[in-house]
């Protein structure tokens, strides 16, 4: 959606402050000799910048004419390509925007829309990158010609001492100095608008199919497993053997108390048995004397 947005917007700001500049510059020339003077000379140019092309007229003090003057360098190459880029930027943008609004459906189809868009995207971001640079450098080459001094310097009656030679009025720059941040921030732009282009594509989904744990994952794998580990070597080794069925456990447990009552009774067997009751005493006469605890004692 940002790119949706801004990159139009940048596009235009760039090649309209570029591709619609005009500069004006004027010097005037004081001979010696006042009827010779011109106090206005003025000296306009503007885009593509071909400055050799740019023409103006300064009085000869010596002699009672005037000389024709051309300005140096060919700036076009250059200016031309930036607002080159910045045009087609704007079409794709305005193409994109349409497709991501209402072909959405086609766009994310068998992945060729994204692929497109990622693939565009990055040449229009080297494209940026290069045009931007180069405008930079060409900004300052224009200055420098375009430069009070330097034009002076062309005139052959400020060459002379007795005459007097100044600008009235330089060029204002502001809004090709625009025109350049405007360049770098379309490449900011267009270089962030990467990533954002390259997780709609196949390739992104491919990789996220799969992911890759980070080395905290892997670590907190591996303390996982050693603890389950030691936590099994820990317990008895009954626990590694086969487990009983619930028929067996059966079995055992009805085995185990069989033997546990055959057990009892050999113990009963083999032991004195005893009783406790009330003993009775006989005397002489088969009476009961008296009578208390009576143990009987059975051996073996």
């Amino acid at each position: 959606m940002c790119m949706v947005i801004f990159a139009p917007i940048f596009a235009i700001c760039a090649f309209a402050t570029c591709g619609g500049y005009y500069g004006h510059l004027q010097v005037k020339v004081d001979c010696a000799d006042r009827r010779q003077s011109n106090l206005s000379i003025n000296i306009d140019f503007g885009y593509p910048f071909r400055l050799q092309q740019v023409h103006f007229k300064a009085p000869m003090c010596e002699a009672k004419r005037e000389e024709t003057l051309f300005l140096d360098g060919d700036f076009s190459s250059a200016a031309q390509c930036f607002v080159t880029v910045g045009v087609f930027a704007f079409l794709y943008s305005l193409l994109a925007t349409v497709v991501y609004v209402f072909y959405q459906n086609k766009y994310l189809k068998n992945n060729r829309g994204p692929l497109v868009d990622f693939v565009v995207t990055v040449i229009f971001s080297f494209m940026w990158l290069i045009s931007s640079c180069c405008w930079a450098k060409t900004l300052s080459d224009i200055k420098s010609a375009t430069n009070p001094t330097q034009v002076l310097l062309l005139i052959s009656a400020c060459r002379a001492q007795e005459n007097k030679c100044t600008a009235t009025q330089e060029p204002l720059w502001s809004r090709l100095n625009t025109s350049a941040v405007f360049g770098f921030v379309n490449v900011v732009l267009w270089a962030g608008n990467i990533w954002f282009v390259f997780k709609e594509t196949g390739w992104y989904k491919t990789g996220q199919r799969y992911p890759t744990r980070s080395a905290s994952g892997k670590r907190s794998s591996e303390m996982r497993q050693r603890l389950y580990s030691e936590s099994s070597f820990d317990q008895p080794d009954d626990n590694f053997g086969p487990q009983p069925t619930r028929q067996d456990s059966f079995n055992q447990s009805k085995g185990v108390h069989g033997q546990t009552s055959f057990n009892q009774l050999q113990v009963n067997s083999s032991l004195p048995q005893t009783y406790l009751g009330k003993p009775v005493i006989y005397n002489g006469e088969n009476t009961v004397a008296s009578q208390g605890p009576m143990i009987f004692v059975n051996e073996m």
